[in-house]
């Protein structure tokens, strides 16, 4: 499982900001309940792409080799979003990178994506530059456009493909006036009007082909950010829907007040954790057979279930009782 929430960074001051706030993080929580991708696209200034690309790659490394984050012995998580690959900036942004802090990555974003040759040229390039790594670098691709949508299922199935994320902006844009402007936002408490990103048909249903797509191959879906960023009921109520609704289990953020909101968003309740730890202790003591808790039979099914419920639990910080902590502390295996 991936970290629930993404948070995207550009400028300089802010990269640094947002990698402080990850450690700080990682301090408080015993996990890295959130990634930080370090923008070379929209980050970079017309013109300055070479500058951003060299900015990114030290700034990954510095992280990479933290003293404090290492002595902590929790993994920290970086990755980089470069530019579409049939960008002219593209290769330059691999070279700098990708040739520079192939080991400081844990992936790298490819916006833009059309189709699975867009992902086989990606991974020629970055493949060049990342042979010494010991494990291939993952890719994010981002799907922005209707014909991507289309093509969704393809892209998911590709091997090095880890997370697909929606690009609601572009997408928005790509049918030439046809969607409101609405769909690129959250509409109001109480307004059942409106077609906002959730409600509008076509931006609904690309959002459930992307999901679909995703666990049909086993790769994260994730989630696109909410402009309002400032309104943290929105981006609750947002980031709920997302995952209760269209089957997220992932979210960007692009200001650092949205990522506590997020992790809540996509944490499980305590009353979900309390009986996902009750359910897989006792399908333990079994031996994995089925069992009744509360009244209701369980078997191998829903124990993949609940200790998904458990897994995300620890992945967004969640307190958890001593026998369910017990699992990710080596305690027990």
């Amino acid at each position: 499982m991936l970290p629930v929430c993404d948070h995207y960074s550009g400028t300089e001051q802010r990269m640094v900001k947002s990698l402080q706030l990850q450690a700080e993080m990682m301090q408080e929580f015993g996990a890295c309940v959130f990634d930080v991708t370090l923008d070379c696209e929209d980050g970079a200034p017309v013109g300055a792409e070479v500058d951003q690309a060299h900015t990114v790659c030290a700034l990954a490394n510095q992280a990479f080799n933290a003293p404090d984050v290492l002595a902590s012995g929790v993994q920290r998580r970086v990755g980089a979003r470069l530019h579409a690959a049939t960008h002219p900036a593209f290769a330059s942004d691999v070279a700098i990178v990708v040739g520079g802090a192939a080991e400081a990555l844990s992936y790298v974003m490819i916006p833009k994506v059309e189709s699975v040759d867009d992902i086989e040229h990606a991974v020629r390039v970055i493949d060049a530059y990342a042979a010494d790594r010991a494990t291939a670098l993952p890719l994010h691709v981002l799907i922005e456009s209707p014909a991507a949508v289309q093509r969704v299922f393809d892209i998911a199935a590709h091997a090095r493909v880890q997370s697909i994320s929606f690009g609601l902006m572009d997408f928005v844009s790509a049918h030439g006036g046809a969607i409101p402007a609405a769909a690129m936002g959250v509409r109001a408490q109480g307004d059942n009007v409106s077609m906002d990103q959730f409600h509008h048909p076509l931006v609904a249903r690309a959002k459930a082909e992307i999901s679909s797509a995703c666990h049909a191959f086993g790769k994260v879906p994730a989630h696109c950010v909410v402009t309002e960023f400032r309104d943290t009921v929105a981006l609750k109520r947002a980031a709920r829907v997302a995952a209760a609704e269209f089957g997220y289990t992932r979210m960007w953020s692009i200001h650092p007040d949205q990522i506590r909101p997020i992790l809540e968003a996509f944490s499980p309740t305590s009353d979900e954790v309390e009986l996902a730890t009750a359910i897989v202790v006792r399908a333990q003591e079994q031996g994995w057979a089925p069992i009744a808790v509360n009244g209701q039979l369980h078997d191998r099914a829903s124990f993949r279930y609940f200790w998904q419920v458990l897994e995300r639990a620890h992945q967004t910080g969640c307190a958890m009782p001593d026998a369910a902590r017990d699992y990710f502390s080596g305690a027990i295996h």
